[in-house]
């Protein structure tokens, strides 16, 4: 397993983009398709195969790994017409990073299980810099055997991997991250309105504060781009509030009321669905009080 060479990478975006560089770094050949052929450009210049179809991806590859943005679209890339399954065979592998459903990896792990393909939900944490350093957190679920023998894939792109046990069970975790960002997230925009209406010079606020207990990775990371005014997505606001609106169902499901992750996912919701700013990065909450992210004057 050490010398599996031949990956399959399907979406090329933000995220998907910085792993590809970091696994090519790491010498493996790397076969890619992107909805929109011109978001792959990038990652073929620095070494990538690219091929017409999930389908062609999978019958180049040892590995398919995806991400996408939304459940639909990972069921459209694992089982339509010209998807994975449709060139897959017995002994391959695939593994989902796309923060998705956990019953969606369910169906896909069911579908590898009949017909002898290994299969793991691998979402991720750590954002756009994260993928770009090759330090993101991975959480993972699905064929443990297929877990250990992908820790040098892993390696190359993460610096912390943890099994969490069958299908569903990475998406599980990954929801668990969310609900604790949104609070990070709505903490840190509150903090900097709370701030500047003080008339507090807010980056010494940042300084003082990171270097208490009110620090943090949406801190440390969102609010300098935010002082900037900087809005580009390390992580889009739509995809975030997608996760919310699944966490909140599978809680839903688990017969748990988490208000604080409610009140979150109905601020992304104002965001992206009335305010239309879903391509935003997920900083861009502050938005709700700043006037188009502008520091009121």
């Amino acid at each position: 397993m050490a010398n599996l060479k031949k990956i399959g990478f399907i979406g090329t975006g933000v995220m998907g983009s910085g792993i590809i560089k970091n696994m090519l770094k790491a010498g493996y050949a790397v076969t890619v398709f992107n909805r929109t052929k011109a978001h792959a450009d990038p990652v073929v210049k620095a070494g990538a195969t690219w091929v017409q179809s999930p389908k062609k991806v999978a019958q180049d590859s040892e590995i398919v790994f995806t991400m996408v943005g939304f459940p639909q679209d990972v069921e459209e890339v694992y089982f339509g017409d010209n998807g994975i399954f449709a060139g897959t065979t017995a002994g391959q592998m695939v593994v989902d990073m796309t923060t998705s459903t956990p019953t969606l990896a369910k169906k896909i792990g069911a579908y590898g299980k009949e017909h002898q393909i290994q299969v793991l939900d691998a979402p991720v944490s750590g954002g756009d810099i994260g993928a770009q350093k090759g330090t993101l957190t991975i959480m993972v679920g699905g064929d443990k055997s297929a877990y250990e023998g992908l820790q040098p894939i892993f390696k190359a792109i993460g610096q912390q991997v943890n099994y969490f046990g069958l299908a569903g069970s990475g998406q599980h975790a990954k929801m668990a991250n969310q609900i604790m960002i949104a609070g990070t997230m709505t903490g840190m925009s509150e903090m900097l309105v709370y701030a500047q209406a003080a008339g507090l010079d807010l980056p010494k606020v940042l300084q003082t504060l990171e270097s208490g207990g009110a620090d943090n990775w949406s801190m440390e990371n969102y609010a300098p781009r935010i002082l900037k005014d900087d809005y580009t997505p390390g992580f889009f606001a739509k995809h975030f509030l997608k996760d919310l609106r699944i966490a909140l169902n599978e809680a839903d499901k688990m017969h748990l009321n988490l208000p604080a992750t409610d009140a979150a996912r109905n601020l992304y919701a104002r965001l992206v669905d009335e305010k239309s700013l879903g391509n935003n990065g997920t900083q861009a909450l502050v938005k709700l009080w700043w006037k188009d992210g502008k520091l009121p004057s």
